[in-house]
């Protein structure tokens, strides 16, 4: 009788546990990830999330919707989760609307919006596998990633770039 009842009670135990976990599984599908991880710094740096600035660090998590900034002497550089390379220069602000990297469902996008600054970027697996879903905005134009790599430099109502093999969509 003892013996059947420590079974029953390990199987419940096994039971709940797998029950906990699945749980956890969904609801941690349901929240948001990091998309992206801080790789180098220079001078000031801040990552603004949900309102509250962060001091940027090496390896601090980038998440959806993060604004990453850099102040007169700062620049950072940032790898995300499909190997995609973003380096900021000094007085940029950034904001990463959307990044979705799920090669089994199929599912790709990365969004990018950036309202003042210099940057760098390299593309990664997303715009490898599905070109039509990397983009990068600024206030004036938006840029399908069809290539490799581009500088952009936003200043204000003005925009210049240097452009390997994107497409550029004026809004």
């Amino acid at each position: 009788m003892k013996r059947t009842y420590s079974k029953t009670v390990v199987l419940s135990l096994a039971v709940f546990s797998l029950l906990l976990s699945t749980c956890r599984d969904v609801s941690s599908a349901d929240a948001s990830v990091p998309v992206a991880t801080v790789k180098k710094i220079n001078g000031s740096a801040t990552i603004v999330r949900q309102g509250q600035p962060i001091p940027a660090t090496n390896g601090l998590e980038i998440w959806e919707n993060d604004t990453l900034r850099t102040g007169s002497n700062g620049s950072m550089g940032i790898v995300f989760n499909d190997d995609t390379f973003l380096s900021l220069g000094p007085r940029s602000v950034m904001t990463i609307d959307e990044f979705v990297f799920n090669p089994k469902q199929g599912k790709f996008s990365i969004v990018i919006r950036m309202l003042k600054g210099t940057a760098a970027y390299l593309s990664g697996l997303i715009s490898k596998l599905s070109p039509e879903s990397a983009h990068f905005n600024t206030p004036r134009a938006s840029i399908g990633i069809r290539g490799t790599k581009f500088v952009a430099k936003v200043e204000g109502d003005k925009k210049e770039a240097s452009r390997n093999q994107e497409t550029w969509v004026d809004r």
